[in-house]
């Protein structure tokens, strides 16, 4: 570990040089660098919200592209993840005291009977990337759970992941239960997962269907700017 990268103070840095540094630290899933660059740039008078989507998000962005071009996988995305998190642990209380913009709210969990995770918690650290904040249920959620999180929470998007087929069908259960109680309309529903397809989230009423953790995010973000132009417009 002698190379020249080691060497680097982040606070002698200038703005953009270090904001390029937590790209690439972001990248390497480096969670203490991110944190100090973080720091750092709060001490410079910099708005918690900028320092999200400028150093932050701009920094997924990358991570997220390249996991969808198949450059980088899992594991890399989840430390970039974990690294990101460690920023936005900083940030997050200075954001809601600041009542900064955010992107839209997600409630995302694994149905019933299934207690898988790895995606999921992809899909949540990506979704926060991208400046979603995200309540995250954990596994094996009945419909009870889902609706419970929904009234308490309200959120724009319900999330919903299984990776088994036996756990498939669950995911129309509560989409039925939301329109029985009449409230269907006021989710965007985003399931996935892998025996899923296009078809399955079509056919169970679901508002789309995301192969991965990077089309989720960009479904998202496209889904809830409709929604809110929508709202605007009504």
């Amino acid at each position: 570990m002698s190379d020249d990268e080691d060497d680097i103070i982040l606070s002698e840095l200038n703005d953009e040089e270090l904001v390029e540094q937590m790209f690439d630290d972001l990248y390497d899933g480096l969670k203490e660098e991110i944190e100090e660059g973080v720091n750092i740039l709060l001490e410079r008078g910099w708005q918690p919200y900028d320092i999200l989507t400028k150093a932050l998000v701009g920094g997924m962005t990358i991570v997220g592209n390249d996991f969808r071009d198949g450059i980088l996988f899992v594991p890399e995305v989840l430390l970039a993840a974990n690294a990101m998190k460690g920023g936005m642990a900083i940030l997050k209380p200075l954001l809601i005291e600041t009542d900064a913009p955010r992107m839209g709210k997600m409630v995302i969990g694994t149905v019933k009977g299934d207690i898988h995770d790895i995606g999921k918690n992809l899909v949540s650290m990506m979704m926060e990337g991208a400046g979603f904040e995200v309540i995250d249920l954990g596994i094996n959620n009945a419909v009870e759970a889902y609706l419970e999180a929904m009234e308490s929470e309200k959120p724009d998007i319900l999330g919903m992941s299984a990776l088994l087929t036996t756990t498939m069908p669950y995911m129309k259960v509560v989409i039925d239960t939301m329109k029985e109680q009449g409230i269907r309309d006021d989710y965007i529903v985003l399931v996935g997962g892998a025996p899923l397809n296009e078809e399955f989230g079509k056919a169970i009423g679901a508002d789309a269907y995301c192969r991965d953790a990077a089309v989720a995010v960009e479904t998202a973000k496209q889904m809830v700017a409709r929604k809110h132009n929508q709202g605007v417009a009504s």
